[in-house]
């Protein structure tokens, strides 16, 4: 040891690792030194190696003793069914005698990802309504049979000198254009007097899926009870993207360029007979690509046909 002591070589080794090896060796149930000898060996001072396993052994019950107490916070936060938050747990905590800061249980709540229902209760209820408004069509613009998923839109157009808004709704699997309204107040009120017009015509179908942007008609308390009351499933595109509603978007698009566009209104009856006229062209004699060149209303009849024949 001491040629070892003289070539230095101990001076490189790092001071934990000299701590870790004296302490393995002394340790060892056969360990024939002394902690003079292992230390002189190493050459660490005793006093230093003394505070090194006092400290851990510190530590040791230390950990022993936030293990207990984490699962106490844990126990008493669920009790609580999450609601308390680090200074209730303290106050219960200490009622039963296990005196902690605030502080502390803070961490430790923190280190468990412990939060209280009541810190984030309005963020997590945010989060749960604009979940509540998902897309169900995703983009899938397609459907099995008529009425089983309407989509909705409004659109605007000035007459003279105000404006005036058409809500209609379209049936995706046809797209045909089964509902339609006119106004000069883009309301809650224009939205459920074209669905409830339609909903009749349509005798009241079922399983019914009714896709919308997430405007303040669409998000109205007006509006879910009616289709809660109906038994509507309500799916909404997501925050500005339009081609989640890219069918209507479509309609209105071609409704402006091929009609509203080529047209000087000079009333709002005139804008309605123009609307009323393009909208049974577009049903009845405009081809749709998607249909195989067919018109809403040939494509409709179709599947009414082959469905009369099976049931017959």
């Amino acid at each position: 040891m001491e040629i070892i002591r003289q070539a230095g070589y101990l001076s490189s080794v790092p001071l934990q690792k000299k701590l870790a090896t004296l302490e393995k060796l002394y340790r060892r149930p056969d360990n024939p030194f002394s902690v003079h000898e292992l230390c002189d060996a190493l050459d660490v001072a005793r006093g230093i190696f003394y505070n090194h396993i006092f400290r851990k052994a510190d530590r040791s019950k230390y950990q022993e003793e936030q293990a207990q107490l984490m699962l106490k916070v844990k126990q008493v936060f669920d009790d609580s069914e999450q609601r308390f938050g680090a200074e209730k747990i303290r106050v219960i905590l200490a009622e039963s005698g296990i005196r902690v800061s605030r502080k502390r249980i803070s961490v430790i709540m923190q280190e468990m990802g412990l939060r209280s229902v009541r810190t984030d209760a309005k963020k997590q209820f945010k989060r749960k309504q604009q979940y509540a408004k998902q897309n169900l069509l995703k983009r899938e613009f397609s459907a099995d049979h008529p009425n089983q998923i309407w989509v909705n839109d409004i659109t605007y157009f000035k007459v003279k000198s105000y404006w005036v808004y058409l809500c209609i709704i379209l049936d995706l699997y046809s797209r045909k254009i089964i509902g339609w309204r006119i106004s000069r107040h883009m309301s809650t009120h224009l939205v459920t007097t074209t669905f409830k017009t339609t909903y009749q015509e349509r005798r009241q179908p079922q399983n019914l899926t009714f896709h919308s942007d997430r405007g303040s008609q669409y998000v109205s308390k007006t509006l879910a009870g009616l289709f809660q009351q109906h038994g509507v499933n309500q799916s909404f595109s997501a925050t500005a993207r339009p081609l989640d509603n890219t069918v209507s978007e479509t309609f209105f698009s071609s409704f402006k360029r091929e009609e509203a566009y080529r047209k000087d209104y000079t009333s709002e009856q005139h804008f309605r007979r123009s609307v009323d006229e393009y909208i049974r062209f577009y049903n009845e004699v405009r081809p749709h690509q998607t249909l195989n060149y067919k018109t809403p209303q040939a494509f409709e009849d179709a599947y009414n046909s082959v469905l009369s024949e099976n049931s017959v």
